[in-house]
């Protein structure tokens, strides 16, 4: 492990590159004019000055270059569809304001271990880089440890609950070096798609991995649900694509009704390894994420994560460019009503989602593949 470094505040250099090459005018307190076009002509050529000042720091700020560091969790679907609207939109936003965001030097992939994650915090942090955009909980919440003492800016894409994984102190007032976007789940609604689908839901299987904090409370709801509606529960977890196929095995044998996992990392890279354990018991797998439903199972839940990687960006450029204080910046929040249907699991498992149309902002049809087009 490389020693650590503490970063310096690269905006402050970068503000004084900014304000260099403006001119000064001075007029002698002395002189008076009496002559009103001489007063218009001095009018006039003070205006000009102005604008000349006005067109040197225009000058001065183009060509300007932020390091750009982009974090990845894990290689699935949905986050990759983050990761790349976050590149366009910085690529969009640095044509608009004649700068360079340079990510393609700074962009990683953690590939879901903590070791990994740390080492690139590590480096991240010995670049010097001006601001850290990591893309789900875990890579936040690392990024957020490696940049305690150096104060460098983070603004997290797609972590469901910030404030229960301990990222910021309020969704209004993140009251640190840390802000995003969040996906947060609405797990009510997705418990009512469940039994709007299936009225006679009687059992439900809850599949997720315990270590992922973006699971905790939409798992908490599910049981509070589950609870309060007399259906019983049948809890599965795991930690490898192994242990996921273990456990979803397990519940076909348990004979639930339906399954539903949360906006999971974990299951969603065994997701294309295990839907057809679901398909072949007839099991609809609600979950989280549209990547779900892409990777084959029957329903995904939630936001739109193209739209929520432009968002990052946005909020990236603002903390760079726009003079904008992280710890004063609220997390956004998209809307996450968006249903996402697999047809062909709802053709195999003889499921009519007609009756969810009612129950959500918009739905969406898509077939099983690896990654969005």
């Amino acid at each position: 492990m490389k020693r650590k470094m503490i970063a310096a505040v690269l905006m402050l250099s970068l503000t004084a590159g900014l304000t260099t090459g403006c001119g000064e005018n001075e007029t002698p307190d002395s002189q008076v004019e009496t002559n009103a076009q001489e007063k218009q002509s001095e009018g006039t050529d003070t205006e000009a000055a102005s604008n000349d000042e006005n067109a040197q720091t225009t000058d001065a700020s183009d060509g300007a270059e932020y390091k750009v560091g982009i974090v990845q969790y894990v290689d699935d679907a949905s986050l990759n569809q983050i990761e790349k609207a976050i590149e366009e939109e910085l690529d969009a936003k640095a044509a608009e304001l004649g700068v360079t965001f340079n990510y393609a030097d700074y962009t990683y992939n953690g590939q879901a271990d903590s070791s990994t994650l740390n080492q690139i915090a590590t480096d991240l942090v010995a670049e010097q880089v001006d601001v850290i955009i990591p893309i789900a909980t875990p890579a936040a919440m690392i990024m957020q440890n490696a940049t305690e003492d150096n104060q460098i800016p983070v603004v997290f894409s797609a972590v469901s609950d910030p404030v229960g994984a301990g990222l910021v102190a309020d969704l209004e007032a993140p009251g640190a070096n840390i802000t995003g976007t969040s996906d947060a789940l609405d797990t009510a609604a997705v418990m009512k798609l469940i039994v709007t689908a299936n009225s006679d839901t009687k059992k439900l299987g809850l599949l997720y991995d315990k270590s992922q904090d973006a699971s905790k409370q939409p798992i908490e709801d599910a049981i509070a649900f589950c609870e309060e509606n007399g259906i019983e529960y049948v809890e599965k977890t795991g930690t490898t694509n192994a242990e996921i196929s273990a456990a979803a095995d397990a519940l076909v044998a348990a004979g639930v009704d339906a399954i539903f996992t949360p906006s999971d990392n974990t299951v969603m890279t065994a997701e294309l390894a295990i839907f057809e354990k679901f398909t072949d018991a007839g099991i609809p797998h609600y979950t989280g994420a549209d990547s779900f439903a892409l990777n084959g199972a029957f329903c995904g839940y939630g936001v739109n994560y193209e739209e929520l990687g432009t968002a990052t960006a946005d909020m990236a450029v603002e903390v760079l460019t726009g003079g904008k204080n992280t710890a004063d910046m609220a997390v956004r929040m998209l809307d996450n009503g968006i249903v996402t249907i697999n047809t062909e699991t709802a053709e195999a498992i003889g499921v009519d989602y007609a009756c969810l149309k009612d129950l959500c902002s918009e739905l969406k049809e898509v077939t099983t593949a690896e990654e969005f087009e």
